[in-house]
């Protein structure tokens, strides 16, 4: 009896770190991404990232002048690969003087998923900064980050557009991992005094959190005696293979050394990222000048197609007051 139980035993725990190992590859190893782009776009999950965009004219006309106006730039990270990115002209009249906005695209995404955000901060006045994160379109690196290593990346972006303008005026914003990599940066002791302002879109509060998330409404594992043993396997393949633990990818951890206005934002009816993470990450925040705003019945990365109006009137007047445009 004690020899099956102890072979039971040795069985169930191969099979929770090959289950573990596997879903490290799906998910951080970008030489493993057709099969989670298969994963992606199948099923439910087809169907819930089909949702109806009401800004679709807005997005096609972004998109236009997002490839006829973008400027390469590129850079060499601390670990020494070649990031690439985007650079844009503020696409109005009178642009103000030293304004810059950096946009950060989401996991598995493409600087071109940003364009719509943009344009707008573009059409503001500011020369914007859409970089393409590790591993992502042009940019080197096998393994995602999840904001964590890309947060070092940031911070290289931050230095080249600080030495190229010294009076350079700050706002970051991003989307998912993107809001995850900009919340994360945020909380650096080496983030420049040039950044005013930092705006979050459906951010995660830690690596540890979102995956426990996903491996119950993705991958349907109980979450005590499988979702745990397994994420916490995944964060050890990661420290060994990527480079960095879940848990020490916190949000929550970094936005308590936060000083600069914050305004975070998410979806209702986010399945990927839970809408519970929103008040955790507020409530972390060490800066008094934080904005809140959830949009009802948006699904993730969908606040700004679902709600236009709400979206951009509440975002123009916090980067209006904050920058004093």
């Amino acid at each position: 009896m004690l020899i099956g139980a102890g072979a039971g035993a040795g069985l169930l725990a191969a099979g929770t770190y090959a289950t573990a190992e596997l879903m490290f590859h799906l998910s951080l190893d970008l030489d493993w991404s057709r099969w989670m782009e298969r994963l992606m776009s199948s099923g439910a999950s087809a169907s819930y990232l089909a949702a109806p965009h009401h800004d679709a004219a807005e997005e096609a006309e972004a998109a236009r002048w997002f490839d006829t106006a973008k400027q390469p730039v590129a850079l060499r990270s601390e670990d020494g690969l070649r990031l690439h990115g985007w650079l844009f002209d503020p696409d109005c009249a009178s642009p103000a003087p030293h304004l810059y906005a950096v946009c950060m695209h989401g996991y598995a995404g493409k600087p071109a998923d940003m364009a719509k955000y943009a344009h707008r901060f573009a059409r503001m006045g500011f020369t914007v900064l859409v970089p393409a994160q590790r591993g992502h379109e042009l940019s080197e690196g096998r393994y995602i980050g999840m904001g964590w290593l890309e947060r070092r990346d940031l911070l290289g972006w931050l230095s080249l557009v600080t030495a190229s303008d010294p009076e350079a005026r700050i706002l970051l914003h991003g989307v998912s991992m993107g809001a995850a990599t900009v919340m994360m940066t945020t909380g650096e002791a080496a983030l420049p005094r040039n950044v005013k302002a930092s705006i979050e879109d459906c951010g995660y509060t830690s690596v540890r959190d979102q995956f426990l998330f996903n491996a119950k409404g993705m991958y349907h594992l109980p979450r005590r005696w499988m979702g745990v043993p397994v994420v916490d396997l995944m964060s050890s393949i990661s420290r060994r293979v990527a480079g960095y633990g879940f848990a020490e990818a916190s949000c929550v951890r970094s936005l308590r050394r936060t000083i600069i206005p914050m305004m975070f934002i998410h979806g209702g009816a986010d399945m990927f990222v839970d809408p519970a993470f929103l008040d955790r990450n507020i409530a972390a925040c060490a800066c008094p000048d934080r904005e809140r705003l959830l949009v009802p019945g948006a699904g993730h990365a969908l606040a700004a197609s679902t709600d236009p109006e709400l979206y951009w009137s509440r975002v123009t007047a916090f980067v209006t007051r904050v920058f004093g445009l």
